[in-house]
């Protein structure tokens, strides 16, 4: 099957029937990816990092782990990850984090907005989108507990696959901050299947 490209600076929104693989995919290297899920059945039932990182016990989820929801539900899995460095601390980006970090008078409207307007058909409004996901983004922490976001280590081609344990709707992006894709926007690719 062709993946489906999402254009630089852009989003998507659809459904993963429980059993589905989404591979999402960067095809030119060191390109984030937001992605949230919300059970198909219940929109309240969302994906949390708390949770996943919580019962995971680390920071960095790849290859076997599950993605929980707020209800302690295993939303996701990742059954394949050619990457292994994915941040799920970060928020997505929006038009206050253009604004406060980096000082635009004219603010893009990011991640947030993206899916936002991708997920509203769905009935998803924005206070309902919770912390994304972020696959191939680059956060280091540092023992005192400071973080920088570094340029992605995913190169062209690299994936990271998942399998629903659920129904799904999935919001999906090409993230739009300049930090976290080493200061270039370039398109994502995925595939259901």
């Amino acid at each position: 099957m062709d993946p489906t490209l999402i254009p630089p600076r852009s989003g998507t929104a659809f459904r993963l029937a429980r059993g589905e693989s989404l591979t999402v995919i960067d095809p030119q290297g060191q390109q984030v990816a937001d992605l949230v899920a919300f059970s198909a059945t219940d929109l309240r039932e969302v994906i949390s990092s708390g949770r996943s990182l919580d019962y995971a016990s680390k920071l960095y989820l790849t290859e076997g782990d599950p993605i929980y929801s707020n209800r302690s539900n295993v939303m996701l899995r990742i059954v394949e990850d050619t990457v292994g460095r994915h941040d799920f601390l970060l928020t997505p980006c929006s038009k206050d984090t253009f604004r406060i970090i980096y000082h635009d008078e004219d603010p893009h409207p990011g991640c947030f907005g993206n899916l936002a307007t991708a997920l509203a058909p769905f009935g998803i409004e924005p206070d309902h989108i919770p912390v994304a996901f972020n696959c191939f983004m680059n956060v280091v922490i540092q023992p005192t507990g400071t973080f920088t976001v570094e340029a992605p280590i995913s190169k062209s081609g690299d994936f990271i696959r998942f399998r629903a344990e659920m129904d799904l709707v999935i919001g999906l992006t090409a993230c739009s901050a300049l930090q976290s894709n080493n200061y270039a926007f370039k398109p994502i690719a995925y595939v259901v299947g």
